[in-house]
């Protein structure tokens, strides 16, 4: 709903939630494939967890890798988030989302 609003100043906000929606899923997939997930400050060494959680880990890395690059910018940047970048936080996320959803069935 955020990401549909024209404002550009709730793109950070809807990139966000995605963001942290991605970061989740990758949560589930690891804690079915590999029965843990990352408990740390860094993110980015969450990263090497999905690698080997499931078939398709090497792509959700990368994809969670990605995500992360824009997190700080969407959470806590001083300049503008662009709707753009919002638009491709969503559509990672979405890909994690739907793959942790197959995955956990």
């Amino acid at each position: 709903m955020i990401l549909a609003d024209n404002r550009e100043e709730f793109a950070s906000v809807a990139a966000g939630n995605a963001i942290l929606a991605g970061i989740a899923a990758s949560d589930a997939i690891c804690c079915k494939g590999i029965k843990k997930c990352f408990r740390g400050d860094n993110h980015r060494q969450a990263a090497i967890l999905p690698e080997t959680a499931s078939s398709n880990g090497p792509r959700h890395k990368k994809i969670l890798l990605r995500l992360l690059d824009l997190k700080d910018a969407a959470h806590y940047g001083f300049d503008e988030f662009s709707k753009g970048d919002a638009k491709k936080a969503f559509k990672l996320a979405r890909e994690l989302v739907d793959s942790a959803t197959e995955f956990l069935q």
